[in-house]
């Protein structure tokens, strides 16, 4: 069922809004989420008509994803254009990276890095992870490793689980920052406990050597063991090399901290599902 006509779209975002006289993005967030995209929809245009940009942004995303219309990259990008340029940083953000991809727009590195830079420096976390990436790899910026590193760390601060990945393998490799093993481990470990497969990965890693942390061999078993059912590429080959430096009841032992660690995960997984 196709929701929202593409002429009510392009004309002004005026059609649905009538009936809503409060209108809420969370409230359209929270109906995306409960499988009502009709309502989702209304809320997000009303609150577009009422002067939040992005509502513009999230029915760009409803088309991008085909929620209630069949998936439309042209018609999300007009959205996002309508959104970026009333300063939504949501819509900067992506419009700047389907310039990045030359997804349905010409792919504009410049373009695209000032998009996402600008949403990065509205505070928006997402841009600014983005906005470090194209730093870090010299896209439409000048690559700088520096700045790459502090918008990291902006994201990060913010709870950002890739950015707060990327600032620990910049103080594990000293990139753009004096290294610091600690403080890498640290970063790592707060994504770890977020069932983060890189997080987990790297503090196996850190645990095995000793590296940032007193070495042990026992909890690096079981943290590899947790990012290989993570599916991290990299994580069977580590557990099973540590597996083979340790006995029978070492195995038992760290194989049980894994299946409560899991347990915990789940437990908390359902915790927040209900409230």
């Amino acid at each position: 069922m196709q929701i929202i006509s593409r002429l009510s779209l392009l004309l002004g975002f005026s059609v649905l809004s009538a009936g809503i006289a409060l209108a809420d993005i969370p409230a359209g967030v929270t109906a995306l989420e409960q499988g009502d995209v009709e309502t989702a929809a209304k809320e997000f245009q009303a609150s577009f008509d009422e002067g939040n940009a992005d509502g513009a942004f999230y029915l760009g995303r409803m088309f991008e994803l085909g929620l209630g219309t069949e998936p439309d990259f042209v018609q999300a990008a007009d959205l996002y254009k309508v959104a970026a340029a009333q300063d939504s940083a949501l819509a900067q953000n992506r419009l700047g990276l389907m310039y990045l991809d030359g997804q349905v727009v010409i792919r504009d590195y410049i373009q695209g890095a000032e998009l996402i830079c600008k949403a990065a420096d509205a505070g928006e976390a997402n841009a600014q992870f983005n906005c470090g990436v194209a730093y870090g790899d010299g896209k439409g910026v000048s690559k700088d490793s520096v700045k790459a590193r502090e918008y990291w760390q902006k994201a990060s601060e913010q709870g950002h689980i890739a950015a707060t990945n990327f600032l620990g393998l910049a103080y594990k490799t000293g990139d753009g920052v004096e290294a610091d093993a600690a403080k890498a481990y640290a970063l790592f470990s707060t994504t770890a406990e977020q069932g983060n497969p890189m997080g987990l990965y790297e503090v196996a890693l850190a645990l095995e050597t000793g590296t940032g942390t007193e070495a042990d061999k026992i909890r690096a078993y079981t943290y590899a063991n947790i990012a290989a059912a993570r599916s991290h590429p990299e994580a069977p080959a580590l557990r099973d090399r540590i597996e083979a430096e340790l006995g029978s009841e070492e195995i038992n032992q760290a194989q049980k901290a894994a299946r409560d660690w899991i347990a915990a995960a789940e437990a908390k997984a359902v915790e927040a599902a209900s409230n």
